[in-house]
């Protein structure tokens, strides 16, 4: 059986990511992208669906007096486990290097002291467990090669010789203090030769340096400095090098509810993520990388604004269809595993406002905006104008009728909004006085039918009873001051019908708003939206005592998956979680805007 998910540490490439375990098992890994299929797959079945595992023989066979520790060096993904037995100390050092258009794994095992038997158990398994490689033993220069095909894929280990058991491939190497040991992995397509070997003491140099230099190259805010850094790193970690598309998660169908049905592919790019990471950089300095992330938003939203997608490929590929992976049981029995995923499909109206958002924080960091990009959003709002009474989805991608939910209204309302403000302060052509008409309307609207006056708060949806934790952005986005009566209205009514042990749920599931069976646990990105309300609306106090929770629930090394069960205390849902680590980022932010404003004050 697979660990719990926080005990997963990632280690990538800005192509893909492995999913190391505290066992020393690499559980999870797509090559050579996010999207690929998996090749070590036993994050969603056993170790029979793929893994490579490395640790001390006496932790594999469960001998008393082992015990691990790991972290990553400072600013990088390189991460650093250190074995004590009863014989002896090692340390293992995993990364995937960067920067040289490769896409290799390297596994170094250092003696600290005394002597410790290693052990390796590799089992490929491609395409999703599907394919059972055909494998063979290859001389090498001071080392040995196993090359293992299928299909298209190809990958080349490199190390201690390895010796065949049934459908898997182990060895047992000592290492005693002061000696190396080097194990590494390298993909390639089958069709062509196996690259060189790599030179593991300078890739291992020069990757550590590059994660360091791209995060010094930014700045955070004094309060919680060192996990807004790891967030920032995690959001890195996650975009694709060439195409600047940041996906929602490096995982497939961990699940929401364990033992339920509701598991889905995060392996792509959300406009929603694209817009929210822009924002970030740009607040913490990394306009370089903003630059990036703008220019994949304005290709993937570029034609005709009737054929934009809620998400898309890393590289803007539109066709996301969803199946079921029958080769794959699931985490811990939670099927069905799948790939794709199909609220491409789906109508969101919130997505207009969270592009146009983050496109004008661009424009008011005065970075140079590409010719195209005003056009391309002219047409956006001019499809906002002929379809902002359309029900939605929204926002949580609902499988159940269209609505109109009042989350999505709302940010409609931020588009129209930014689009005057490009006219107004920045000098570009477009008919505001219409926008601005429209603009009036539709609040007008939102107060008419998303507002209960009798309870004090917005609704989910027009018409409904029950509250959604989306509405907590109203005042994120401008619609509403934290401070407005109808605002504090209605964080007491999430509070009261979404807190379930101290965090939020995104709404109610037994209500059958989304048409899925009822259960899910709370969603941390929830949670950190309410620390950002709090910090805004003079609840310092209660701003700290939630976002101490919640960073408390990271793991080990800092990461954070999409929800947590606080029942069982253990996180839930796909690893490690775009969202999760943004909204982070802004309740750190607005903790610290907080704290400089009572500051001043006294």
């Amino acid at each position: 059986m697979p660990l719990n998910i926080e005990e997963y540490a990632v280690i990538g490439d800005t192509h893909t990511a492995a999913l190391v375990g505290s066992d020393g098992s690499i559980d999870w890994l797509c090559l050579p992208r996010f999207d690929s299929a998996s090749m070590f797959g036993a994050l969603l079945g056993d170790e029979n669906h793929g893994r490579w595992l490395l640790a001390p023989e006496a932790s594999v066979h469960g001998h008393h007096g082992v015990t691990s520790t790991r972290s990553y060096i400072p600013n990088t993904f390189t991460l650093v486990t250190r074995w004590v037995t009863p014989t002896g100390e090692v340390e293992v050092t995993d990364v995937m290097p960067v920067g040289d258009r490769r896409a290799d794994i390297v596994r170094r095992v250092r003696g600290i002291t005394g002597t410790v038997v290693m052990h390796v158990d590799l089992r490929f398994r491609f395409d999703y467990a599907n394919a059972m490689p055909w494998i063979r033993q290859m001389p090498g220069k001071g080392h040995h090669e196993l090359i293992a095909v299928a299909g298209p894929d190809a990958v080349v280990v490199r190390g201690p010789r390895l010796h065949a058991e049934d459908h898997n491939h182990t060895a047992e190497f000592t290492v005693s203090a002061g000696e190396t040991v080097d194990q590494t992995m390298a993909w390639y397509s089958s069709h062509r030769e196996p690259p060189v070997p790599i030179k593991v003491t300078k890739r291992i140099r020069e990757t550590t340096k590059w994660w360091q230099r791209w995060a010094s190259a930014g700045s955070v805010s004094p309060e919680y400095s060192d996990v807004v850094r790891r967030s920032l790193l995690v959001l890195r970690a996650l975009t694709h090098e060439d195409t600047g598309g940041i996906v929602a998660a490096a995982t497939t169908s961990l699940p929401e509810d364990f033992g339920g049905s509701r598991n889905w592919d995060y392996r792509f790019v959300w406009l929603r993520d694209a817009s929210l990471t822009l924002h970030v950089l740009l607040d913490h300095g990394f306009v370089g990388e903003a630059d990036s992330w703008r220019n994949w938003l304005l290709r993937a939203i570029a034609g005709d604004p009737a054929d934009v997608q809620i998400m898309y490929g890393l590289a803007g590929e539109r066709r996301l269809e969803e199946w079921d992976v029958p080769s794959l049981p699931g985490y811990q029995g939670a099927s069905p595993v799948r790939v794709g995923n199909a609220a491409y499909t789906q109508y969101q109206g919130d997505v207009f406002g969270e592009v146009m958002i983050a496109l004008r924080a661009a424009r008011q960091r005065g970075t140079e905006e590409p010719d195209f990009s005003w056009p391309v959003q002219r047409a956006l709002m001019s499809f906002v104008e002929e379809n902002w009474q359309r029900p939605d989805r929204g926002i949580w991608e609902i499988r159940g009728p269209e609505r109109h939910f009042t989350h999505s209204k709302v940010m409609l309302w931020a588009a129209l909004d930014c689009a005057i403000s490009a006219v107004r302060d920045f000098g570009l052509a477009g008919p505001v006085e219409r926008w601005e008409k429209l603009r009036e309307q539709l609040r007008d609207e939102i107060e008419a039918k998303g507002f209960d006056q009798k309870r004090n708060t917005y609704t989910q949806y027009y018409g409904s009873d029950g509250v959604d934790a989306s509405l907590l952005q109203l005042s994120h986005v401008g619609y509403i001051a934290a401070d407005d009566p109808r605002m504090l209205g209605t964080v007491a009514a999430i509070e009261a019908e979404l807190l379930e042990g101290g965090l939020l749920l995104r709404y109610r599931s037994e209500s059958g708003v989304d048409g899925l069976p009822a259960g899910e646990n709370p969603f941390l990105a929830c949670s950190f939206w309410l620390v950002e309300q709090y910090a805004m609306s003079e609840r310092l106090d209660d701003a700290r005592e939630l976002m101490d929770r919640l960073v408390g629930y990271a793991n080990d090394v800092g990461l954070l998956s999409e929800e947590y069960d606080v029942g069982n205390s253990r996180q839930a849902g796909n690893t490690p979680q775009a969202l999760t680590h943004l909204t982070l980022v802004r309740a750190a932010d607005a903790i610290s805007t907080a704290v400089t404003r009572s500051t001043g004050l006294n």
